[in-house]
């Protein structure tokens, strides 16, 4: 009998040194820690984040890590917990279908925090997010759990764990202890959370960030863990299956995190599909266009995890994000799909509520055997003249199969980073991200940049919109 698959993990997450990373899993790394910080510094503006920010810093202790977006500095704990739950608040973070969620999200706020607690290295920050993401998007691939349960504020506890232990440089005996532990503190997550547009669901991915750090602690504290907590939560109580040797086989060399995805529509991972069949039927339509004031009926056929996302009636500007109805109407209403497609405004737009309730969203069962290789969504356009348009996404853009080129990359990141940040400081953030094993100290580096919200960018903005009115 080989070793057993826990001491296989502990052994690689001790060893593994960012010269044993291969070439792209580091270049793909290197985006995920990019793609987070502007996407959690805009998601830091959200009204209630700011008051959750004033709320949990009142009391805090003092420390040295960002509260991106705010101007703000907290300890390592408090600012994962906070930078997490901003991160998913606008649906804009890479994810991972065979992870089945968003190991990025709730890896980078608890690394990047104690890389600046500790001054660790850019080198040994990027190292410890390849490893949190591996290990704990292959215990979650390993697991089938079951639907109803949200992914985030689950196995992305262990994959903070990780990285703070890597961070921290844990013995291989202390990372089985730690996999262990982090595993049993979880949430008890709900999906329904996000198809109610409920924004507790946030807290998820903040909970992941805050508890690994805490796991971390325990373990250096010496308190232990199950045998085998990995396999009791992921096997009997998230699920009730649980392959070991998914977490193991071809470890350092088939590397997850590469097949991540990146976004560029502010929704659920699951309404990218219809939004590119959309997309597509524009195309076919060409130069005569798709006129929203003539459509009778849109039907949508997806895979099931689409076809959930198939509510009408949506009343905020977080539920619409996982609405496909909502999407494809305000879409086609707007001529955009930008965060602004997406806002309060829009939601109370009774053109895009009328045609939304139109849009009829139906699971194709082949599809949905096709998945996560295939993301297959049919989007049909019936015009009032008795015209049909239709669309086809057969893998949804971003996936490793059909990606955005960095060119698209990095207009995301400064076209995010410029909304709340001034030129010089997106510009330095940017080639930080770019160029991390170049950086000998994450703290001194990171003190000169506050990351508060620009006085002259607020200026800028509040002057167009006075322009507009």
């Amino acid at each position: 009998m080989g070793p057993d698959y826990l001491d296989t993990a502990s052994e690689f997450l001790h060893a593994t040194r960012l010269e044993d990373v291969s070439q792209e899993a580091r270049e793909h790394a290197r985006w995920v820690i990019a793609d987070c910080i502007p996407v959690i510094g805009v998601g830091m503006q959200m009204p209630a984040m700011r008051a959750l920010v004033e709320a949990q810093l009142a009391k805090a202790g003092q420390g040295e890590a960002w509260v991106i977006g705010s101007g703000r500095r907290a300890a390592a704990m408090d600012a994962a917990l906070l930078n997490g739950t901003a991160g998913v608040w606008l649906e804009l973070d890479e994810g991972n279908l065979h992870a089945k969620g968003h190991p990025g999200i709730q890896v980078v706020p608890a690394a990047l925090a104690v890389a600046q607690d500790i001054g660790a290295s850019g080198a040994d920050l990027l190292l410890a997010v390849l490893l949190g993401y591996e290990i704990s998007a292959r215990i979650s691939r390993a697991a089938k759990v079951r639907t109803e349960i949200h992914p985030h504020g689950t196995y992305g506890v262990l994959g903070a764990a990780v990285a703070v232990g890597k961070l921290q440089g844990f013995t291989a005996r202390q990372f089985r202890e730690l996999l262990n532990i982090s595993a049993t503190m979880g949430m008890a997550t709900s999906r329904n959370t996000l198809l109610e547009g409920a924004t507790v669901r946030n807290i998820y991915a903040g909970h992941s960030g805050f508890m690994g750090q805490m796991a971390a602690r325990l373990t250096q504290a010496g308190f232990t863990g199950e045998a085998d907590g990995v396999r009791s939560i992921f096997g009997k109580v998230l699920s009730d299956s649980f392959d070991p040797a998914q977490v193991v086989d071809g470890l350092g060399r088939d590397w997850l995190i590469t097949q991540g995805y990146f976004k560029m529509h502010c929704t659920g991972r699951y309404v990218h599909s219809a939004i590119d069949a959309l997309e597509d039927a524009q195309h076919q339509a060409g130069s005569l266009g798709i006129d929203p004031r003539r459509i009778e009926r849109i039907d949508v056929r997806a895979y099931r995890m689409a076809a959930m996302l198939s509510g009408r009636h949506i009343r905020s500007s977080f539920g619409a994000r996982f609405s496909i109805p909502f999407a494809l109407a305000t879409l086609l209403h707007h001529g955009r799909s930008d965060l602004s497609a997406f806002s309060e405004e829009a939601v109370a737009n009774p053109a895009v509520q009328s045609l939304a309730a139109r849009v009829f969203v139906t699971e194709e069962p082949s599809y949905t055997e096709a998945y996560p290789d295939l993301q297959l969504c049919d989007v049909d356009i019936f015009m009032d003249n008795g015209a049909r348009m239709s669309g086809h996404c057969k893998v949804t853009r971003g996936e490793r199969t059909n990606p955005h080129a960095p060119s698209e990359l990095q207009a995301k990141f400064f076209a995010l980073g410029r909304s709340i940040w001034d030129e010089p400081e997106v510009q330095t953030l940017y080639d930080a991200c770019m160029g991390l094993e170049r950086i000998d100290d994450f703290r001194a580096f990171s003190a000169p940049l506050s990351l508060a919200r620009s006085a002259n960018v607020l200026k800028k903005n509040q002057s167009q919109h006075a322009e507009v009115s």
